[in-house]
């Protein structure tokens, strides 16, 4: 009787104590993301495992596998980025939010199983928009107007490419045409962009949508000659100033400065970046990979942060994610946290006229004078102009190592 009582309590203890929580099924995705109530930013992604998923942006992959269950919803994490999902388990998918904090968002979300359609194919495509567009954002708008370079690549009716600006690009965007209508998308952890426009052989109307109210017209037409101002003459040193100087901590408070010996007589890249900007994502990948190869070389990177997170822990704790995620071996500052407000950036660093762009990027040489200042970056999604800025990027670091 007594092991009987044992055996009981036993299995009530396990029963008590067992996940009871559906899992995610297994498979393809459509992923949609409600904007303003009316239209849907979708997405592809597949689940590979009870906790691991894919989500695809035209040839980008991005893995998440931090997925926790608990009760009856189930909690996504995107890697790097502070965003994350929250949803129940529907018997067609999923349902529920996807959060970002620091951002204030909230964008209520659905996800269809065994389907993955970004968007419907119907009537076959009245043109095609492959090559370079000159798009300009808010024409009707002097203080808010900007110019963008669009290019895309169209294969039947699919679309994949990307809008970019002065300031960084869009990323991977995916889509296709159906008739004369242009619709392009986006979720990457972080921002969840759709561009919808009506188009013709020569020019593009249309309307550029992201989080939860945000709409902003915009125009383009085919100019396979237009190329943005020179991202190296955006940003430069005022007046009266002949070096970059600053001092910030690092996660153990320990102050970095150019001063430090680990500087001395070094080519140093000084990154201006934000764990939470894409941009400075593909940036960094890119910093990493590169100073990870040419360790024996007399050159050093540091990267300023600029954070959105509310206080100084939580700052560093999404600078140690990404530190963790990419495998970044140079140091990354906090200079800024609760904001990434670019006024308040840039007195933070008064040498410069201005920090229009996460990411920027200041090249110094062995006697500590800074000799270019690069703004924002032409990322993976760009195509020629990505291998150009690499190209240029490494020919401009072996010329100052070689003095």
């Amino acid at each position: 009787m007594k092991h009987l009582s044992v055996i009981i309590l036993v299995f009530l203890f396990l029963s008590c104590n067992r996940d009871t929580s559906k899992k995610m099924l297994h498979g393809m995705y459509l992923g949609q993301l409600d904007v303003n109530g009316q239209e849907h930013i979708p997405f592809n992604f597949e689940v590979t495992s009870d906790k691991a998923l894919k989500i695809f942006n035209a040839d980008e992959v991005i893995l998440v596998n931090d997925i926790t269950y608990k009760n009856d919803s189930v909690y996504i994490k995107m890697p790097v980025f502070e965003g994350y999902i929250v949803v129940k388990l529907t018997e067609d998918g999923m349902i529920g939010s996807f959060f970002n904090e620091s951002f204030g968002s909230r964008l209520p979300f659905k996800a269809f199983y065994n389907s993955n359609a970004r968007f419907k194919l119907t009537d076959p495509a009245a043109t095609d928009v492959s090559g370079s567009w000159e798009v300009l954002f808010s024409a009707d708008s002097d203080e808010k107007k900007y110019l963008a370079k669009g290019v895309f690549e169209q294969k039947g009716q699919k679309v994949t490419g990307t809008f970019q600006t002065k300031t960084g690009d869009y990323r991977y965007l995916e889509g296709v045409v159906n008739d004369n209508q242009l619709k392009l998308s986006t979720f990457d952890g972080s921002h969840a962009y759709l561009f919808v426009a009506t188009v013709t052989d020569s020019t593009m109307s249309g309307t550029f949508f992201s989080g939860n109210t945000y709409a902003e017209p915009f125009e383009a037409k085919r100019n396979d000659l237009f190329e943005l101002p020179d991202a190296n003459t955006l940003t430069f040193l005022k007046e009266g100033y002949k070096r970059l100087e600053f001092s910030f901590p690092q996660a153990d408070s320990t102050m970095v400065s150019l001063n430090d010996p680990q500087f001395k007589d070094k080519v140093v890249v000084v990154q201006i970046m934000g764990t939470w900007c894409p941009n400075c994502l593909d940036e960094t990948k890119y910093f990493s990979e590169y100073y990870n190869n040419n360790s024996d070389k007399d050159i050093e990177f540091v990267a300023l942060a600029f954070e959105y997170a509310k206080t100084e822990a939580k700052a560093f704790k999404s600078i140690a994610e990404l530190k963790n995620r990419i495998g970044i071996e140079y140091p990354i500052l906090l200079a800024q946290y609760g904001t990434s407000n670019k006024i308040d950036a840039q007195k933070k660093l008064p040498m410069l006229n201005h920090i229009l762009s996460y990411p920027t990027t200041i090249f110094i040489d062995k006697t500590g004078k800074v000799r270019k200042i690069h703004t924002g970056f032409s990322g993976p999604a760009t195509g020629k102009d990505y291998i150009d800025f690499k190209n240029e990027f490494e020919s401009f670091i072996d010329e100052l190592l070689a003095e």
